[in-house]
This record gives C-alpha cells, sequence and structure tokens, in this order.
C-alpha cells in the first residue's frame, strides 16, 4: 500500500505507533544501558546510554512534533502545522550535540587516566539486546516511513540506524577490552562514536534549517514536476515554479502557458490536470497554478500548432 492509498486516518493511526514504539523502546534500552555502565564502568558503554537518554528525548520530541504536523490547517495556519518537525528537528540537534561534546570529554579523561573493565559479559549481554530491540524498531520505521511518506519517521530511522553502529562499536570494546586487556580501545571507541553522534546531529540540524528556510525541492525532483505539467495537453510552456516542504507536506506553486484563445472554463480544467499530475497521487502535495496566456504563433494557427 502506497501513501496516496492511505487514509488520513490509516496514516494519523500508523506514524502514532511508530512514534510511541520508538519512545518506549528507547526508553527500555536507557534503562538498561545505564545498568550496563555501573556494573562495567565503560565510557564505550557510557557514552551509548546517553545516546539512549537522547533518544528518548528525540523521540518524545518526534512524536509530539509528528502530532503537531498532522494537524489541520485553520485560520490562524493555512499551510498547516508541518513546520513543528523541523523545529523539534533542531532541539534534537542542539541537545545531541552538547552530549557528544560531554563524551567527547569523557572518552580523552579516560585515554589519560585507564581503568579496566568489569563484567564485561554482562555489559556484553545488554548491548547484544539492545542491538536486536533497535534493529527490530529500525524496520518497522522503514516499513512505516515508505507507507506514510513522513520526512520525521523516515529521519528518525536514519537516526536510529546510527544507535545500531554505536551497539557494534560498544560490543567491540568490550569484548577487545576483556578478551585482550587493551584498556585504550573502549575510550578510543567511546571516542569514535562521539563524533559520530555529532556528525549525526549536524546532519539533522541541516536538514531542519533547509525545511525552516523554505529551501527548494531537489533539481530532480523541480524537473519531473515541470515534465508532467508539460506532459498535460494544453500546456504551451511552464516557468516561475517555486517549491518547497514543510514537514510531511510539499508546496509547488508554478506558471503554465495557454493559448491565449482558449475559454475560462477549459483554460481552467487544463490548470486542474495540472495540479492533479504535480501531485502524483500524493495526498501530502499542495499544487497552487497560475495561467499566463501565450498568443497564437499566427493568425488562425491551431492549438496543436502552437504546440
Amino acid at each position: 500500500m502506497t501513501a496516496a492509498a492511505l487514509s488520513n486516518r490509516d496514516r494519523r493511526r500508523l506514524l502514532q505507533m511508530v512514534t510511541g514504539l520508538a519512545v518506549a523502546v528507547a526508553s527500555g534500552l536507557a534503562v538498561m544501558k545505564l545498568v550496563g555502565y555501573l556494573v562495567t564502568d565503560s565510557i564505550a558503554m557510557l557514552s551509548s546510554m546517553v545516546d539512549s537518554l537522547l533518544d528518548v528525548g528525540a523521540s518524545v520530541l518526534n512524536l509530539l512534533a509528528v502530532r503537531a504536523s498532522l494537524m489541520p490547517a485553520d485560520e490562524e495556519h493555512r499551510y498547516g502545522h508541518g513546520k513543528a518537525e523541523p523545529l523539534a528537528g533542531l532541539a534534537q540537534a542542539a541537545f545531541i550535540s552538547g552530549s557528544a561534546v560531554f563524551l567527547v570529554v569523557e572518552a580523552a579523561h579516560r585515554l589519560l587516566y585507564p581503568q579496566p573493565l568489569d563484567n564485561s559479559t554482562i555489559g556484553i549481554a545488554i548491548t547484544v539486546i539492545a542491538f536486536l530491540a533497535t534493529g527490530g524498531l529500525v524496520a518497522v520505521q522503514q516499513s512505516v516511513a515508505k507507507r506514510t511518506q513522513s520526512v520525521a519517521v523516515a529521519a528518525d530511522r536514519l537516526h536510529y540506524l546510527t544507535d545500531l553502529l554505536g551497539n557494534a562499536t560498544v560490543l567491540v570494546a568490550l569484548a577487545g577490552t576483556w578478551w585482550l586487556g587493551v584498556l585504550w580501545l573502549d575510550p578510543v571507541l567511546g571516542l569514535l562514536l562521539a563524533l559520530f553522534i555529532l556528525r549525526s546531529a549536524l546532519t539533522v540540524g541541516h536538514s531542519s534549517l533547509n525545511m525552516l528556510m523554505d529551501r527548494e525541492l531537489p533539481e530532480e525532483e523541480r524537473q519531473a514536476i515541470t515534465q508532467r505539467a508539460l506532459a498535460v495537453p494544453g500546456v504551451l510552456g511552464v516557468h516561475d515554479l517555486r517549491t518547497r516542504r514543510s514537514g510531511p507536506d510539499v508546496f509547488i506553486e508554478l506558471h503554465i502557458e495557454l493559448d491565449d484563445r482558449l475559454l475560462l472554463v477549459e483554460a481552467h480544467r487544463i490548470a486542474d490536470a495540472v495540479e492533479q499530475a504535480c501531485a502524483a497521487g500524493s495526498t501530502q502535495t499542495r499544487v497552487m497554478v497560475h495561467q499566463d496566456p501565450r498568443p497564437a504563433i499566427c493568425p488562425g494557427a491551431s492549438l496543436e500548432t502552437a504546440q
């Protein structure tokens, strides 16, 4: 089932389900990793635990943002509430960046003053459980993102994919330190994980800023919109295309050129057809078409000749 085939009610249900699931999974993993850090004293486990705590905050923000973005347009918000998502994304990026810096400091301290790890077996078991739980969540998010075309869920899925890498890093750190006795392995991998978290935060912040600043859609999408409009019979040209994204919604504005001899009712029919073609069946795409007259090539020329 595609996003176009989903009813608004089904889309809302899926998005609320997957955002609630993300909060539940992140909360459970944060508690488990806190226990793991307390019994192992691993910096890599600490960095993974802090990341899970951030996941809780990020997922709660994502849940609230998705619910806000699903609210219909009203008299005070004619374009809907889609920008709730990038606002939440900026908040997530700020929190994640601050925590990543904290982890870098902790890892550097442990490099200068290395310490042996305790109870690594417990830490490994907890990390394996975390890896499996996160993998299951990512699979669910991938399915829901594909069906709903939700930008927020797709971004959250990428965030949890980084967690999978983080859990793998912790496994290597715990196993390597326990079996090989390499004390510097734990803080080094913790440092690398912190830097990776910081990079993810910058990516989230950049995407959120682009959406808040009404950045144009990628050029290939703009070209596809133009081609769909030109493919509508009666359209002689397209210009002044403007696009932007607001949460799950896409807004498209364009001018189409029509034969200046057309009746108003025919011009209106063509404009409606262009709107449907540009939306490509998506209920989350809003299209506004302005009609510009184009003079006939020569007196008595037919519409087909003008095309």
